[in-house]
């Protein structure tokens, strides 16, 4: 059985987009999906089943969760074995080990072209670094993340898709759940 971790895109922050991690839950068991679990409280999931990956996947949870919970938000699906590649591939590993706070995952909808993460690259006014990786982009944050004008907006319209980020603690931690 495949387990998904699905990444829900600004739910629970700063007062915006509420809903209860249990309403998602019951969501995707009632969907058919098992041992579905929830990781904090901002719109990470994790779960079992189904026949759709990817994008009819994501699509599916989209319609769904507007349909059912009235939730209007961008849902970002990996399997276990794709999450283990982000893991793996993070070309930030010093600044992992050292601020997993400040360097972020960002969970793309589709890759970027390489002229597009030059675009972004050329857009960053403050000391931010980003690679991409295919469906994901690495950023680290050296002055933090809440007054860095590298925004999720910024990101998606020079990368040319939509994203959602979480930091290196909660990728470890996403992980380490779907690895048990």
């Amino acid at each position: 059985m495949t387990v998904h971790i699905a990444l829900l895109r600004g739910v629970n922050l700063g007062g915006r987009t509420q809903v209860a991690m249990s309403d998602l839950r019951d969501l995707l068991t009632d969907l058919g999906f098992a041992q579905v679990r929830s990781v904090l409280n901002s719109g990470n999931l994790v779960f079992s089943g189904g026949r759709k990956t990817g994008a009819a996947l994501e699509t599916l949870l989209e319609s769904e969760a507007e349909k059912r919970l009235g939730l209007r938000t961008d849902f970002h699906v990996r399997t276990a074995k794709e999450w283990a590649t982000v893991v793996a591939k993070n070309p930030f590993r010093e600044e992992a080990k050292r601020a997993p706070g400040h360097l972020v995952a960002m969970i793309l909808k589709k890759a970027p072209t390489a002229k597009a993460v030059a675009t972004l690259r050329a857009a960053i006014t403050g000391p931010e670094m980003i690679e991409a990786v295919g469906r994901h982009a690495y950023i680290v944050y050296p002055a933090g993340i809440g007054r860095s004008r590298l925004t999720s907006n910024l990101i998606d319209s020079k990368l040319d898709t939509r994203g959602t980020g979480r930091n290196w603690n909660t990728v470890l931690k996403l992980a380490e759940l779907v690895q048990a």
